[in-house]
């Protein structure tokens, strides 16, 4: 039913698997603030591009990625119905009663759309190329300044890279939970708003005995396996920044420059 892929990592030898993890993090995170600096057709013109290529050099299929796309397209279809409905901009196309159809709304509601499926998509591509382990060891190394100012780096990457990977796990259980109450006579699809809103309750209960059932077993098996921090702990494999990772930050810089040069200068 959910057919979550954020978190999930898919096995492959594309040249972004190869990358080191610290570059894949660094650009993810500069995409998502530039995607922002997107003011025009032009501009999201070439997040739609730099998507597009990043898909292809990723080598994931495109049905596995749609598949999993498919609840986050169930969202922002209904963020672009909210702004066609709210937007109130720009040249009236066509008027119902309360409701004005406007080129403000149209333009406002495909922006938005691009740039919250922009987002997904790359943030969904970090995880699919990069297993939980590099992405801890990639989170630790970046954060590493702070260990000075006594900031648990080693335990905040830990917990961001369990939280990622368990993310799939608890949509699974979260359907079997739904599919044994539906099972019982319960409700999700149909009802009024507030009627359903009081058929999830129900779920929430065995949802988090479920996950904190995990998170203990979790620990325990961290535990019987010697895990003690990052107090004396080496890596198995040492991160290797090589041409590849050079080229992608690189690519980054020039991506930000168009989209600045656009957002500026109106181009």
């Amino acid at each position: 039913m959910f057919n979550v892929i954020i978190g999930q990592y898919y096995p492959g030898k594309s040249p972004i698997h190869k990358m080191d993890p610290r570059s894949k993090l660094l650009a993810v995170l500069l995409f998502v603030i530039i995607i922002f600096l997107a003011n025009n057709w032009l501009a999201y013109g070439m997040v739609a591009l730099y998507c597009l290529l990043a898909l292809s050099f990723a080598q994931v299929p495109l049905r596995y990625i749609y598949k999993g796309l498919k609840p986050v397209i169930l969202i922002i279809l209904f963020t672009l119905i909210l702004n066609l409905l709210f937007t109130q901009q720009g040249k009236v196309i066509f008027e119902w009663r309360w409701f004005q159809l406007t080129t403000g709304g149209i333009r406002q509601s495909i922006f938005i759309s691009v740039r919250l499926l922009a987002i997904v998509l790359m943030t969904t591509l970090l995880t699919l190329t990069t297993t939980p382990i590099e992405i801890t060891d990639g989170l630790e190394t970046l954060l590493a300044p702070f260990k000075k100012l006594k900031f648990p780096v080693h335990e905040f990457a830990l917990m961001m890279s369990i939280s990622l990977r368990f993310i799939p796990t608890l949509m699974e259980e979260t359907e079997k939970i739904m599919k044994a109450q539906s099972a019982r006579g319960a409700e999700f699809t149909s009802g009024s708003f507030i009627q359903r809103v009081k058929a999830i309750i129900p779920l929430l209960v065995p949802l988090f005995v479920s996950a904190f059932k995990r998170a203990e077993e979790l620990a325990m098996a961290m535990e019987a396996r010697g895990y003690r921090g990052d107090v004396g702990r080496t890596k198995l494999r040492a991160l290797v920044w090589e041409k590849r990772d050079h080229l992608l930050m690189i690519s980054m810089i020039l991506f930000t420059g168009v989209l600045c040069a656009l957002h500026w200068f109106s181009l």
